[in-house]
């Protein structure tokens, strides 16, 4: 019994990093939707590049692998993506592509962030042309 509440950590430490990871990769879409979303995703995204460009071990990976041994179960060697992602979706030259994940990141939101400035600088323009109304065939409130 008391090896389950350190598994039902490490499971919440995988389901966060999970959540992070698909943040890192996928935040930019929300960002074009949610203008706000990018104070948050903007550092995450270049901390997730960074780790992976730099060799950094994220925080959240030797803390699942001690709760993980601590629940009684066998640890990992590696990071989370080696260890979760591949040899489900990545090659057996794994090392190379660690270097392409961090460009991906980088090109993939920088890209996003393109597309989603000029939304935000095109929505900034129509209000300030409209007066601030959102539907200039209206007439403005008395």
């Amino acid at each position: 019994m008391t090896a389950m509440v350190p598994r039902i950590l490490a499971d919440l430490v995988l389901l966060s990093h999970a959540a992070f990871v698909l943040f890192v990769a996928a935040g930019g879409f929300l960002a074009l939707r949610w203008r706000r979303v990018a104070w948050a995703h903007v550092p995450c995204a270049l901390y997730g590049a960074a780790i992976e460009l730099v060799g950094w071990v994220c925080p959240l990976t030797p803390l699942e692998q001690r709760l993980r041994r601590a629940a009684g179960q066998a640890g990992y060697a590696g990071g989370f993506l080696d260890h979760y992602l591949r040899g489900v979706l990545y090659p057996a030259r794994w090392e190379h592509i660690h270097l392409g994940l961090g460009v991906a990141v980088v090109a993939g939101n920088a890209a996003l962030y393109v597309v989603a400035v000029r939304r935000w600088r095109s929505r900034s323009r129509t209000r300030t042309d409209t007066g601030g109304r959102s539907n200039p065939s209206r007439p403005p409130p008395p």
